[in-house]
């Protein structure tokens, strides 16, 4: 702070998101000072010769070094947390940034850390401090698309929030896939008939038109912090719902079959994570883990998901170590009363893959929305908010989109349609 830049950290900054998260905030404007930690900084030293000499520096360290992590920390303007899972991981840099009261983000996508952050709030309102959680993609980008579809309605009924994402192999790291195996199986809070209950994940499905060469797509409810969160917002909507998929459709019952079986405790997390790691790097993986995958994707046949034609091919291509055309995109749909009119309002991404900046894959996504959600804390008057807050209660919707343009994405690429409109909006529903 000596030199007038205000300092910027970042914690797990190896991660593949939390990297993309640091070069994209790089591009935006500002008198910027980053400091990047992590328990592995050699693996930061490519970055930095990417970075702008003078941005950045790179240490090592230990979150769970309280003393360490403390002395990180300590006067900075923000504290960006891309280390997961963050159900270990969130709590300890939380308190830490409550004791130095110094603003913290984070792109947590996990139930059980998001509810525990929301219990900080009171003590974040105590120190002053604003702690902004859920800045990525889903949470993240979907909340703030069903507050800019929710704006044009003067009542909201019900909100649906969809997500799918495609073809990673090679790039999907160990915290990614132990979230996928919780969100494949196991309990999932949502708000059904005006209160919270809980489902089983996975199990209802529905079809939904998404953008990203995706189309007319099958997903699955799946435990994830919008129907946890958005209530706070909108807590007279009778249900909040979020669904999410796999491109292509057999990875939905691979990841499903062998979810269920840590689920029942017939593999262990670790030993399922190592299995789906070993797939994902062109390894074969062990015989265990293919008798719980099979009877998942074999599933899919059932539910009509996916044919055995489609499932043979599925599994041919992926021996010979293909991969597939990557398909991704968000979208939320609104439906209440506008004018006393029963209307549905609806936003959703419309371009994915190789040539494109924001869903280029799953790390650019949630790294370019972290950068822009950074963008937009940091621009804000210091000390005017405090407590904790997901991105649709603070993140007004155009600030956002013109913060995703500050850090390097095309218009085009943020809204379907015109401008940032998603064509055909806005229907009245008979």
């Amino acid at each position: 702070m000596a030199n007038g830049r205000r300092r910027v950290v970042f914690i797990g900054a190896a991660g593949e998101m939390c990297r993309l998260a640091i070069e994209r905030f790089a591009v935006a404007d500002g008198d910027w000072e980053l400091a990047l930690y992590d328990i592995r900084p050699e693996l930061l030293d490519q970055l930095l010769q990417r970075l702008p000499a003078g941005l950045a520096t790179a240490a090592r360290l230990d979150l769970y070094d309280r003393e360490g992590l403390h002395n990180a920390i300590e006067g900075a303007a923000l504290v960006v947390l891309g280390a997961g899972p963050y159900n270990r991981t969130a709590g300890p840099v939380m308190d830490a940034c409550l004791e130095a009261k110094v603003p913290y983000l984070d792109f947590d996508d996990d139930i059980e850390s998001t509810l525990h952050a929301l219990t900080l709030s009171d003590a974040a309102q105590a120190a002053g401090v604003p702690m902004y959680i859920g800045c990525g993609a889903s949470p993240g980008i979907t909340n703030v698309m069903v507050a800019d579809a929710a704006g044009e309605l003067d009542s909201v009924e019900n909100i649906d929030v969809y997500w799918v994402v495609g073809d990673e192999r090679g790039s999907i790291g160990r915290a990614v896939l132990d979230h996928m195996l919780r969100v494949a199986a196991g309990p999932c809070m949502t708000w059904q008939s005006g209160g919270p209950v809980v489902h089983q994940s996975w199990l209802e499905t529905r079809w939904t038109e998404l953008g990203g060469g995706l189309g007319l797509t099958m997903v699955h409810e799946t435990a994830h912090p919008e129907p946890v969160t958005l209530p706070r917002k909108y807590p007279d909507a009778k249900n909040i719902r979020c669904f999410g998929g796999l491109d292509p459709a057999p990875y939905n019952g691979l990841i499903r079959g062998v979810g269920l079986a840590v689920q029942k405790g017939q593999m262990p997390v670790e030993g399922a994570i190592d299995f789906l790691e070993a797939l994902l790097t062109g390894k074969l993986g062990s015989w265990k883990g293919w008798w719980h995958a099979m009877s998942g994707m074999r599933n899919l046949v059932r539910t009509g998901e996916s044919t055995r034609t489609e499932l043979l091919k599925f599994l041919a291509l992926s021996a010979m170590g293909r991969t597939f055309p990557y398909k991704s995109g968000l979208k939320v749909e609104v439906t209440g009363l506008r004018n006393g009119i029963p209307t549905a309002v609806g936003r959703r991404t419309p371009v994915c893959g190789p040539g494109t900046y924001l869903f280029t894959d799953m790390a650019a996504a949630t790294g370019t929305a972290c950068a822009a959600f950074m963008v937009v804390a940091l621009d804000g008057e210091p000390g005017v908010r405090a407590g904790v807050f997901t991105p649709e209660e603070w993140a007004e919707p155009e600030r956002f989109y013109e913060a995703l343009e500050r850090v390097g994405t095309p218009r085009a690429e943020i809204l379907d349609g015109c401008g940032n409109r998603l064509a055909h909006q806005s229907s009245e529903v008979r």
